[in-house]
């Protein structure tokens, strides 16, 4: 799904030294993309088309990569914060933009929004709430054609929280009551086993919309993992390999909620020595 997704960058305008806009919140609405589509220093990508899918519909002004998201990811985990770098600055992500990213597929977004927390840019970047059926649905404009081909300076940062936990540290932590695991795999998955002390969280329920990619307000994505469970605790969301777990780190995040992503989920901790499993 993520290997063969496609990068797609949709520029305001050509790009510029201009100030991103202040206050932009963790969720944009399309009335909020559609308002800032000539602004030079907004900056959209879409995380989840094919040059194909593109070609026949996009958000207008639309650049980018294509074709390169396998070379984000290193089994599972986000690749080496060069390579990063490397492919985000060629789609045209900037150090001296807003990023908004939008797609058919949430998990790939999710995806995309968690890599650039690692480099240390996620309080730049948001991510739209509805993909491009809902930004037709809206009679918001939509071109047609190629991607042309952009480039950016994005720069690595230090986050300015830790972002990312290995199972070296979860196993650590297994027992601490300030952390709070949420798996965020489907019912058959949990089924077959979890990681002990962790609480259910269904991901889909953080859209209002899934079809449409319409994500529910900070307060209501606060309400789901409240009813999962979740109180004053850090959030550390697994999945199988980490795509539903970025996903739900978004999610978390933008409910004001403390939260460390487990990136290599249980594809790493199967194969961790002396790492437990609760079977139903």
């Amino acid at each position: 799904m993520l290997a063969s997704a496609a990068l797609i960058l949709v520029l305001g305008a050509t790009p510029s030294a201009a100030a991103p806009p202040a206050g932009a919140p963790p969720i944009v609405s399309m009335e909020w993309l559609q308002a800032h589509l000539n602004d030079p220093a907004v900056v959209v990508i879409d995380a989840s088309g094919s040059a194909e899918s593109f070609a026949r519909g996009h958000i207008p002004r639309a650049t980018g990569v294509l074709d390169h998201m396998a070379t984000l990811r290193d089994r599972h985990r986000a690749a080496d914060p060069a390579s990063l770098v490397r492919v985000l600055a060629a789609a045209g992500a900037r150090d001296d933009a807003h990023i908004v990213l939008y797609g058919d597929d949430g998990m790939s977004v999710g995806w995309m929004y968690g890599l650039f927390a690692t480099l240390g840019h996620a309080d730049h970047v948001s991510i739209l709430d509805g993909n491009l059926a809902a930004w037709r649905a809206a009679n918001h404009p939509v071109a047609t054609g190629p991607a042309a081909p952009a480039a950016g300076k994005l720069s690595p940062r230090t986050p300015s929280a830790p972002v990312t936990v290995d199972g070296a540290w979860v196993l650590q932590h297994l027992k601490d009551p300030k952390i709070r695991l949420a798996d965020v795999r489907s019912d058959d998955e949990w089924n077959k086993g979890m990681i002990p002390g962790a609480v259910k969280v269904q991901w889909r329920d953080f859209y209002s919309n899934e079809a449409q990619g319409r994500l529910k307000t900070p307060a209501e994505l606060r309400k789901v993992f409240e009813r999962a469970g979740v109180t004053d605790q850090t959030v550390v969301p697994y999945c199988a390999v980490g795509m539903r777990a970025s996903l739900a780190y978004f999610a978390a995040r933008a409910a004001g909620l403390p939260v460390l992503l487990y990136q290599g989920s249980m594809s790493d901790w199967e194969g961790r020595p002396g790492a437990p499993i609760k079977r139903q």
